[in-house]
């Protein structure tokens, strides 16, 4: 299996691709990051690309493809819809509609949240933008599912870029690896990576992929 990644650098994309260069059945990672994280591994190949609204000049990378994970994302604490709904909405599309062109039968597995509405008419605002993200992308692709995971626990030596977020990991760990065994609560960071590649590899139950699906599927090896 092929595959690329967006968000490596993130918390959810390091252990998504830490899996991946583990996994056997993946061949190929291609990691799409805006810049150098350092990685190196024989299956794996970087591309530092700038501007993640226009993949022409990358095109050729990113064809024979079996599946991507779309790990990136951002908070919407702070921001307005229109600006979180670029940075969400559009920034996630312009990947999708240039893979869904070169790779029409890829399966997209897009990181989402838990608590997102599919009718997108809710109070709130980042659920309604991720929930038009996730009605979109099953209308592109047969295979989308989208993962709404609740906590996820840093595993295998996975960190999070923000500061704050690092800080309260380490305090609160003790409480995080409790909460990752509440199969209806929180996840590992390694089992979400094995779970995206096994939905890539054999389907999910539903397009949205709950927490409890999730550790069911990050379970399977």
């Amino acid at each position: 299996m092929n595959v690329v990644l967006f968000g490596a650098s993130g918390m959810v994309g390091q252990g998504v691709l830490i899996e991946c260069l583990d996994d056997p059945e993946v061949r190929r990672v291609v990691s799409v990051v805006r810049r150098p994280t350092g990685a190196a591994h024989a299956k794996l190949t970087e591309i530092v690309h700038a501007d993640f609204y226009d993949y022409g000049p990358i095109e050729a990378s990113l064809r024979d493809l079996d599946a991507c994970f779309f790990c990136l994302g951002v908070s919407s604490v702070g921001m307005k819809e229109e600006d979180y709904r670029h940075v969400t909405y559009d920034l996630t599309m312009a990947a999708a509609k240039t893979l869904r062109r070169l790779n029409p039968k890829l399966a997209f597995i897009y990181v989402s949240g838990a608590g997102t509405d599919s009718s997108e008419q809710g109070r709130s605002m980042w659920a309604r933008v991720k929930g038009k993200t996730e009605n979109d992308l099953t209308q592109l692709f047969e295979r989308a599912y989208m993962f709404r995971p609740g906590y996820i626990h840093p595993e295998k030596g996975v960190r999070s870029r923000t500061g704050w977020v690092r800080a309260a990991v380490t305090v609160l760990r003790p409480v995080g690896f409790l909460l990752k065994q509440l199969p209806g609560v929180g996840t590992g960071s390694d089992v979400v990576g094995r779970a995206m590649i096994a939905a890539a590899r054999g389907g999910a139950p539903s397009h949205a992929v709950e927490i409890r699906e999730i550790n069911t599927l990050g379970a399977r090896r």
